[in-house]
């Protein structure tokens, strides 16, 4: 059994899939399987990613028979994944040199976590990289591992599924799984952080973010903007199934939606002419839906 199964979902990346796979298969530590899953994608994808897999036998190609999306891109690679932890990568981002090595050394440090949360930084077309603006809430607080009420801070970190390894058999007692639609990270990290036991974190870059490629969902104008409004139901429904967490987080689930939904909707360029009004009629309906009594 590989220590992680890393999960890459490819659909029209052509141009930045091999430098992806190169980022993990370099990797010092080499006690991985790496997933890639083709998500029927039109351009050369398929094609790169069974080239990888011929030449290195830790690579396993997934083609699904039709373009599913992110989310689900991601559950057909866990079906296949045998991973101690699962760690996913977008396949226009890139690990850094030693990450991985360094993951696997803290998931150790701090008694195998149910999740571990690592850093990142944001890299332009300059060649600049920006760390994470929030990095600081990685740093030590007292005693690892812990659970998210103890650091509730943690939130403030980008929540994405890509800045963290999942410890497989928590992920599937638990059934953790990605929706379909845009925003799938929102309704798989909160209820999956709010659920851990144990966690820890890691005070180190270990993923480049690629900022302003085109296709990427934070600069399409889209209705699937509107995705959010579901994405926040299935949240909710999942603290409705769990009482026990509901009292503490509902009230902070609450706060984090109206911050979300105000950013997509004051940020220029992501909803389509003529949809704002409808947005902001929705954004209100689930305001007074959600709203801790």
């Amino acid at each position: 059994m590989p220590r992680f199964s890393v999960i890459v979902p490819a659909y029209r990346v052509q141009a930045y899939l091999h430098e992806c796979l190169e980022s993990v298969l370099a990797q010092s530590l080499t006690d991985f399987e790496l997933i890639v899953v083709d998500d029927c994608s039109p351009d050369a994808c398929g094609a790169i990613i069974d080239e990888f897999a011929a030449r290195d036998a830790r690579v396993r190609a997934v083609h699904l028979k039709e373009n599913v999306g992110l989310g689900r891109a991601r559950n057909a690679g866990m079906e296949h994944a045998t991973g101690d932890y699962l760690i996913f990568l977008d396949s226009d981002d890139t690990l850094t040199p030693g990450s991985l090595h360094a993951i696997s050394d803290r998931i150790k440090e701090t008694g195998e976590p149910d999740v571990l949360i690592y850093d990142y930084a944001r890299t332009f077309w300059s060649g600049d990289a920006v760390r994470n603006q929030f990095a600081a809430h990685l740093t030590e607080e007292g005693a690892a591992p812990f659970r998210l009420a103890d650091r509730p801070g943690l939130l403030k970190v980008l929540m994405v599924a890509w800045n963290k390894a999942h410890r497989r058999d928590f992920v599937e007692r638990e059934g953790f799984t990605f929706p379909p639609g845009y925003y799938e990270d929102t309704p798989w990290t909160y209820p999956l952080l709010m659920t851990a036991d144990t966690m820890a974190t890691l005070d180190r870059v270990c993923v480049h973010y690629r900022q302003r490629r085109q296709g990427n969902i934070l600069g399409t104008t889209s209705l699937k903007h509107f995705d959010i409004f579901d994405q926040y139901d299935r949240v909710f429904a999942f603290l409705d199934e769990h009482p026990e967490l509901s009292a503490a987080w509902r009230p902070v689930m609450f706060r984090r939606m109206v911050d979300h939904l105000s950013t997509i909707f004051t940020k220029r360029g992501r909803l389509p002419r003529g949809s704002r009004a409808a947005f902001l009629r929705r954004a209100r309906s689930h305001y007074r839906r959600h709203r801790a009594p």
